[in-house]
């Protein structure tokens, strides 16, 4: 199995993201080999910075081109068919690589995976999941930003996809999937909502209801079903509260001597609390529905949360989630359906 990298992408590249992939096949121990795509020039004169690296599976393609991050994604898949991330789809595509991984422009990263994979049959929209920690585990979040304007169908489908990647990937047999609203009343929330928990009733999924915001972290629900702006929304503050909390801490320790030693004595503590809330522990997050394997990493992504996409790539190729996605798609359509191609 190969794993296609998009070595140019993310506020880091090429450097974190060349260590994190040299990390991973390290890990991986010969499982599968990591494809560094990008300018080879540069992707070599980081690995050389790298020792005892060279009994590693992994291989550069290279790409002359990058789509920047405050670039048109249309536009930008346009003018540059070499982009690092344009070739990393067409590389899976024609089975080259089994998935690929990028922390570089979010927009080119689902825009080139439409056009090029597709979507799978069945499947009206991609959506983009997240994994949040909860009270005993995590919770996983979708639609966090693929799309803005969801239909009550379109959560539906988000909430079979999630339930099979929660399943097939992170290993939860029979995962709860709770609905986000402002009430846990199946009468509450707005007319999408309430149109959503009606197919969810009658959806393949162990659904549990609604779900209010201040339940999300308590583990009522392994998957939290929500449309893509509020989803982002809620992505963006939580992404928020461990700075914030970090800074209050600090002030409140800096006032008392004997708060200063209680912090000393707790650190392993506030480390462990760190790690939990760490974007880099949970990779990258998974494009759901499309023809192929998508995991889009934070721009600002560290080699080790580069690292935890990878792994975390491997396992959804391995999984063959997509089989499943495409068997459920054609029972609740009611029919066989035909792949729908976005080119």
């Amino acid at each position: 199995m190969k794993i296609a990298v998009d070595a140019m992408g993310g506020d880091h590249a090429p450097a974190a993201i060349v260590q994190g992939g040299l990390d991973a096949a390290r890990i991986a121990n010969g499982d599968f080999e990591v494809v560094f795509v990008g300018d080879q020039k540069q992707i070599e004169e980081e690995i050389s910075h790298h020792h005892f690296v060279s009994h590693l599976p992994y291989s550069i393609v290279h790409a002359p081109e990058k789509i920047e991050m405050d670039e048109s994604p249309a536009t930008a898949l346009k003018r540059k068919p070499n982009a690092s991330i344009v070739v990393c789809q067409q590389l899976q595509r024609e089975g080259k690589v089994q998935a690929v991984v990028s922390a570089g422009h979010t927009g080119a990263a689902m825009g080139s995976a439409l056009l090029i994979l597709g979507r799978l049959p069945g499947v009206h929209r991609p959506a983009i999941g997240t994994v949040l920690p909860a009270s005993h585990g995590f919770v996983f979040m979708i639609d966090v930003g693929a799309n803005v304007d969801s239909k009550p169908k379109n959560l539906q489908q988000f909430a079979i996809m999630g339930s099979i990647f929660v399943s097939k990937v992170l290993g939860v047999e029979h995962p709860r999937v709770g609905l986000l609203s402002i009430g846990e009343e199946p009468g509450k929330g707005n007319e999408l909502v309430q149109e959503a928990y009606k197919l969810l009733k009658e959806s393949p999924v162990n659904f549990v209801g609604n779900v209010e915001g201040r339940d999300i972290l308590k583990s009522v629900a392994d998957v939290v079903v929500c449309d893509g702006f509020v989803g982002n929304i809620l992505l963006k503050f939580a992404e928020s509260v461990g700075g914030i909390y970090s800074l209050y801490m600090r002030r409140q320790i800096g006032k008392k001597i004997i708060s200063n030693i209680g912090a000393f004595l707790l650190k392993p503590t506030f480390k462990g609390l760190k790690k939990i809330w760490s974007y880099e522990e949970y990779g990258g997050a998974p494009l759901l529905g499309v023809n192929g394997v998508v995991i889009i990493g934070h721009g600002s992504s560290t080699p080790r949360a580069i690292m935890n996409a990878i792994l975390e790539a491997a396992k959804m190729a391995q999984s063959r989630m997509n089989e499943e996605i495409k068997h459920e798609m054609q029972k609740i359509n009611g029919a066989k359906v035909v792949a729908e191609e976005t080119k």
